[in-house]
């Protein structure tokens, strides 16, 4: 009788990997259930300074109990491979990639995700001699690069929640300037951390979406969204610089746990409620006023330029060592619009609070968020000081380099969302 699997969950804690825990699952499939259970000595370890980065996810603080759950821990679907990394895992496997194959996906692609987590089964060690590629070629798409990159288990997410086309690759450039598959290179020799992107497909809205992709960013950071670095365009690939890598004496892995996760949500591509997303953050977020806020300030600027791929694992929490939980820098933020495919948006409103779809009514949600942690008067007048700002985004488009394609899309829609937030005004 082959025995049974389980996966050992491991957070980089002070420039190491340390196991934290481990997951039994009752099926291979995500939608069957599981335990999870933390080690013993890292109950004694860290339960007496137990902060929210040593948690394996949000829900489940450092304890000696054992958790369950119906369906898969939610945690682990952040890390779980999908899209375009799930096809390569497995061709790699020589198994399906329907959900009867989570598990082995889990413990064979889970060993190197974004933020501070890990699968020890499948953590694949770093190479001792590489010689690496140059960016030009990393943009070519070289033969040899993919093959490098899709040996160390590179190759990420799609896209989209769902099934992503488009491969991205998570990549470290070293001191040196050669570029790599993140996980190749020892810490001590990385410079910096990428996720670089290419085209979901090869029409033109596909080409469209990604070179507006880094001017769309601008205008989020100049709208007062919080932002990283800016994003580069290259030849139609996109280099994106991570925030949840520091490099440095230590090196720094921070956590990062989607809003899907926090909330519990252990499915793809299923509709989320923002109401229930706001709960979730004032629930764990240092600043719970703070940071409704800056979420928002994101729907407005989400709904304002129609990026409609707002799904609950497009918006994550960034854990620090010290204890602080706050709204990751904005990612994945693009004129969605024009995707070929057609993005729907996941996450919306209630009925009560959007009667028309795109069109929240903003004084009633300043009256439902008045609840959590917010004073309702001080929302609506927040609501109110955008509509100036909405209705100027069509001349900011142009000053930032966005295409006038672009910007013809998105100018009715600021204009409603404009008008939207003035008649806030009528209730201070």
């Amino acid at each position: 009788m082959a025995k049974k699997q389980t996966a050992t969950i491991q957070i980089f804690i002070g420039g190491v990997w340390i196991t934290a825990g481990e997951f039994d699952p009752v099926g291979s499939s995500h939608e069957s259930g599981g335990y999870f259970e933390y080690d013993g000595d890292y109950d004694i370890n860290y339960m007496p300074i137990e902060t929210p980065s040593l948690r394996v996810g949000l829900k489940y603080p450092v304890n000696f109990g054992l958790y369950q759950e119906n369906r898969w821990f939610a945690f682990l679907l952040d890390i779980l491979p999908s899209g375009a990394g799930r096809r390569v895992w497995a061709k790699r496997l020589g198994i399906t990639q329907d959900y009867s194959s989570d598990l082995q996906m889990l413990l064979n692609g889970a060993g190197n995700a974004p933020g501070n987590i890990r699968v020890l089964e499948a953590a694949i060690p770093p190479l001792k001699s590489h010689p690496g590629f140059k960016r030009e070629e990393v943009v070519a798409k070289n033969a040899d690069f993919i093959e490098y990159a899709e040996a160390q288990g590179a190759v990420v997410a799609g896209a989209t929640d769902v099934a992503g086309d488009a491969p991205k690759f998570l990549l470290s450039r070293a001191k040196n300037g050669s570029w790599h598959p993140d996980g190749a290179l020892f810490d001590e020799y990385i410079q910096d951390c990428w996720l670089v992107k290419f085209p979901r497909g090869k029409k033109e809205g596909d080409y469209t979406v990604l070179r507006n992709e880094a001017p769309y960013y601008e205008v989020a950071r100049l709208f007062g969204i919080r932002t990283g670095q800016p994003l580069e365009f290259d030849n139609d690939s996109l280099f994106i610089p991570r925030f949840d890598r520091v490099a440095g004496e230590p090196f720094l892995r921070l956590g990062l746990e989607s809003l899907a996760s926090a909330s519990g949500i252990s499915a793809y591509g299923v509709l989320t409620y923002h109401e229930d997303l706001c709960k979730t953050i004032s629930e764990f977020a240092t600043d719970p006023s703070g940071e409704l806020r800056e979420y928002l300030r994101r729907e407005i600027l989400n709904l304002s330029l129609r990026n409609t791929d707002n799904h609950s694992r497009n918006t994550a929490f960034i854990k620090y060592p010290n204890g602080k939980v706050e709204l990751s820098p904005l990612y994945d933020f693009a004129p969605m619009f024009l995707d070929p495919e057609g993005i729907a948006r996941a996450s919306i409103w209630g009925p009560s609070i959007e009667p028309r779809k795109g069109r929240p009514d903003w004084i009633a949600v300043g009256e439902y968020l008045g609840n959590l942690h917010n004073d309702e008067h001080d929302l609506l007048e927040f609501f109110y000081s955008f509509a100036e700002p909405v209705e100027e985004l069509p001349a900011l488009m142009d000053q930032v380099g966005v295409e006038r394609e672009v910007i013809a899309g998105v100018e009715i829609r600021c204009g409603e969302i404009a008008a939207d937030l003035r008649l806030v005004g009528g209730r201070l």
